[in-house]
């Protein structure tokens, strides 16, 4: 099924400040946590609950937020996983919320990474690799470029994988050690009784940062991080009909991780022509006649991505009089095809006149009017 809008979601306006997001969540997480609802209600409630929690994890980062806005659920899905959308959230400022409803709320932690344990798996679980983070770069190309296509080289700054250690972070010729807090499971579980019942928390490790293992010495390039920022260039080819806003995506071009490297989305932005306006997959130009042209009709030359085009002027042709020139307009992006020219008549009329220019203009008022 589709997505509901995350903004319809919160029941709040696409203007909403980051105050106004927190209090639409915390009335909203109240009213729906599976803990405060009948058992019968239990399953809908969850499914409520993490709709919710997911429209507040997106909102209320601004670059997730942003993304969102200008591309939809596709901008979102396309770049993060549910793991990432939760994981990067910040939940901390509801601890108060889910505390008071009883340790974790019923399982539920205080951090985007506790909420997504508990819909998508949650329990005791292996620590996965997760991808290094996408990329946003920009690119400006000309109206000429976007209609022909072409090849771009950019340079990207972004993190590599450290070739001096190959990414373990350990200094040649060292090994890694198994962290003496969580005996090399990257995980630390915690129990606590109340009454006859017991519940349990599993959080990451804050010595190994889920690793599993610590780095006695360091690699002096990188200095135990296993990753180096470089500046890569990279050839981009950007496809016929491109317009502005248009988004390229170039697979495991972006950030290097432990999981493999994200992804690099160029954004295309095309510059304004002095004298050709784009609109869609039609162009507009004007071509100026004179009062003579314009009356007795003829051709006109105009300006267009191919070149300069023959267009006929009929007789008695009024000034912003437009006439469309089937597939003279942009190229389609991803499809066969064009886009129309359209071309509007101006006709101008003159600022100066000869003696004789005003007596023949004279005699043309004097004549009749068939």
């Amino acid at each position: 099924m589709d997505k509901r809008d995350y903004y319809e979601v919160l029941g709040i306006g696409k203007g909403a400040g980051a105050d106004e997001i927190k209090q639409a969540y915390r009335k909203l997480a109240l009213k729906h946590h599976p803990d405060r609802v009948p058992a019968e209600e239990k399953k809908n409630a969850e499914e409520k609950f993490k709709e919710i929690s997911e429209a507040y994890a997106v909102l209320s980062d601004e670059q997730k937020r942003s993304q969102y806005n200008q591309y939809g659920h596709a901008g979102i899905d396309q770049r993060y996983s549910y793991e990432d959308i939760f994981r990067g959230a910040n939940f901390s400022d509801f601890s108060d919320i889910f505390r008071n409803m009883g340790f974790g709320g019923g399982g539920f932690g205080f951090s985007g990474a506790d909420i997504f344990d508990t819909f998508f798996g949650g329990g005791r679980r292996s620590r996965q690799p997760r991808r290094g983070e996408d990329i946003e770069f920009h690119v400006s190309i000309t109206l000429d470029d976007a209609a022909k296509g072409v090849e771009k080289e950019i340079e990207v700054p972004r993190t590599e994988r450290c070739e001096t250690c190959g990414g373990s972070g350990a200094k040649q010729g060292t090994r890694k050690s198994p962290c003496p807090k969580c005996h090399g499971s990257g995980q630390i579980q915690y129990v606590r009784r109340a009454g006859f019942m017991q519940f349990s928390q599993v959080i990451t490790c804050d010595r190994c940062n889920g690793r599993g293992q610590i780095i006695e010495t360091p690699c002096g390039e990188c200095r135990g991080s296993g990753y180096v920022q470089r500046r890569r260039k990279i050839n981009v080819k950007i496809p016929q009909g491109v317009d502005n806003g248009s988004v390229l995506r170039m697979r495991e071009e972006g950030e290097h991780g432990e999981g493999g490297p994200g992804d690099l989305f160029v954004v295309i932005r095309v510059k304004e022509h002095p004298t050709i306006l784009r609109e869609g997959n039609d162009l507009y130009v004007d071509a100026p006649l004179s009062f003579a042209q314009a009356a007795m009709g003829g051709k006109v030359e105009v300006e267009t991505i191919d070149g300069f085009e023959s267009v006929k002027v009929p007789s008695g042709t009024q000034s912003h009089t437009r006439t469309r020139v089937h597939g003279k307009g942009m190229p389609i992006l991803g499809r066969h095809g064009r886009g129309d020219l359209i071309v509007k008549f101006v006709v101008k009329t003159p600022e100066k006149l000869t003696r004789r220019q005003k007596e023949l203009l004279e005699e043309f008022e004097k004549e009749p009017k068939s």
